[in-house]
């Protein structure tokens, strides 16, 4: 119900950039620039890198605009914003040099959390990155096929290593999906990566069934290994 209100509310009622807030448009041509695409992703790397993280490839560089971006679109239901932010993750799966046929696996989020937001955010992006590559010529689908295990503490005054501890053991592959993981390279897919701590204990929750890991395409990275983003948007 709460998705079907956001989705009828955002049709109606004025907006603002979610990046900027400039009046009366979701976003902005500048905005969106910002969250990059093929011709700006880049590989980015945590700082320390944990062992077993796949290559990440980065849409955008995160900052002010792009982190109101992703939290108005994960934390406010900003519906309307899975299209550029999907498209964003297709350039970076492009950049990638991956030319399908492709498995986007999204890290899956804590059930509790989607039921608060009323939706699944890196789901619904991911979706919108397959469907953008299948436009542009690159055999492309989408798959949940990671699931929690069990709840893990939050992680925002977690380092690196403390992360990995707290999610090992906790991720594993959705039932049935073990055969579809092994069908094709698998590419994961995220908001944004801080430490790697996610992205490296899905990378092994995949290979473990038999599936191998292409890469990983995040939104936005760190703008150097010394800045990480805003602690509320880290796994």
């Amino acid at each position: 119900m709460r998705g079907w209100w956001q989705e009828i509310t955002g049709l109606v009622l004025p907006v603002d950039c979610a990046g900027c807030g400039r009046p009366r448009t979701e976003l902005c041509e500048r905005c969106q620039g910002l969250l990059g695409g093929a011709a700006s992703a880049r590989r980015v790397r945590p700082a320390p890198e944990p062992p077993g993280l796949p290559p990440v490839w980065a849409a955008g560089r995160y900052g002010d605009e792009v982190r109101a971006v992703v939290l108005a679109h994960k934390e406010r239901g900003a519906l309307g914003l899975a299209g550029p932010l999907g498209a964003a993750l297709a350039g970076a799966v492009r950049r990638m040099g991956a030319d399908g046929p492709l498995l986007l696996v999204p890290v899956p989020s804590a059930r509790r959390a989607v039921a608060q937001r009323g939706h699944d955010a890196t789901a619904r992006m991911t979706r919108v990155a397959a469907r953008e590559l299948r436009r542009q010529g690159v055999p492309a689908r989408a798959a949940g096929a990671l699931r929690l295990l069990r709840p893990v503490a939050d992680q925002t005054a977690l380092g690196g290593a403390g992360r990995l501890v707290n999610l090992s053991g906790a991720m594993a592959v959705a039932g049935g999906s073990g055969r579809l993981l092994r069908a094709a390279p698998v590419v994961l897919v995220d908001d944004l990566m801080t430490t790697g701590s996610s992205l490296t204990v899905a990378a092994r929750a995949v290979s473990v069934a038999g599936g191998r890991v292409a890469g990983a395409a995040v939104v936005a990275g760190p703008r150097d290994p010394e800045v990480h983003p805003d602690a509320r948007l880290r796994r």
